[in-house]
């Protein structure tokens, strides 16, 4: 593997930039498509591709293996990509963003209360001033708030809690599986429920080919390709390298590129976007993972 893959730094910054993209491109889907299409969509072209890697590792795989696979697939990379499209129905693409960045929190809630992971004192501080930092940029880069819904929110806060669910159950009974092995088998393993959901959609029947049609399936399937199969595979290696909670950082990340996106469309740009970055990147700091000291073995 190329040694720039190894890099956790480097990983977490192709995964915010792909991720944070993740949400323009759900909204001009969503022009033509609908959420459940978008879900089942992204599932089920994610589990074509990586299937012939998929499948195999699901052969070897215990039955116990399997179990958490198809869990953390479930909370990982099914759930979230239904609930995702339905918020961003009423919800705009920058909150969604910015909700997101929720999941460090709730993978140290949730680590602490499920899986016995204790945190740093250091990390906890810093999981929450990245959460005021996407906060800041969310209160002075969203002022119109297209249609914002609390019950939509809310939709969009569970999904983040699925995410942190998912993530610790890769780093706490997956640890063993290869993280290529793990993110095929879960597409593999969801893909048939999408299919079917995406049958029942009507998507195959009614689908017109037109430009308006045509310009939706690219934006899907660039966000299916790159933003769902691509980037999970390199999360679950980020996980498994470092911990759950580093990993998870990257949703403190989405925000910045959020708000790149709409000053290359023209939007405003002020000085609380760079208060906003700084503290998401101090919160980033405080929770990065110590380096091991190497033991030194007496003669």
């Amino acid at each position: 593997m190329p040694a720039f893959l190894r890099n956790k730094w480097f990983l977490l910054c192709i995964m915010a930039l792909t991720w944070g993209s993740s949400f323009i491109l759900i909204k001009k889907a969503l022009l033509v498509f609908s959420p459940f299409e978008i879900g089942a969509f992204r599932v089920g072209l994610s589990g074509l591709l990586l299937a012939f890697i998929g499948v195999p590792a699901i052969r070897k795989m215990k039955p116990k293996t399997i179990f958490w696979v198809a869990a953390a697939g479930f909370f990982g990379n099914f759930l979230p990509m239904f609930l995702f499209p339905i918020a961003q129905t009423r919800v705009g693409s920058s909150l969604a963003g910015i909700i997101n960045s929720l999941e460090p929190i709730f993978v140290l809630f949730l680590g602490f209360l499920f899986f016995g992971i204790t945190s740093r004192y250091k990390q906890v501080i810093g999981a929450i001033i990245g959460f005021i930092g996407a906060a800041t940029l969310l209160y002075f880069s969203e002022v119109n708030s297209e249609g914002n819904q609390v019950w939509y929110s809310l939709l969009m806060v569970l999904a983040s809690a699925s995410y942190a669910v998912s993530a610790l159950i890769i780093k706490d009974k997956l640890q063993h599986v290869r993280s290529l092995h793990i993110s095929s088998s879960v597409f593999s393993i969801w893909m048939i429920p999408s299919f079917i959901i995406l049958m029942f959609t009507g998507f195959f029947r009614d689908f017109e080919f037109n430009n308006e049609t045509l310009h939706a399936l690219g934006f899907l399937s660039i966000l299916s390709v790159i933003g769902t199969a691509a980037a999970i595979v390199l999360f679950y290696k980020l996980i498994q390298d470092t911990s759950a909670v580093f990993a998870s950082t990257v949703s403190y990340l989405l925000p910045v590129v959020a708000v790149l996106w709409g000053v290359l469309d023209g939007e405003e740009f002020t000085i609380w976007y760079v208060l906003g970055g700084l503290l998401i990147l101090i919160g980033i700091y405080l929770i990065r993972e110590k380096k091991k000291k190497p033991q030194v073995t007496p003669r």
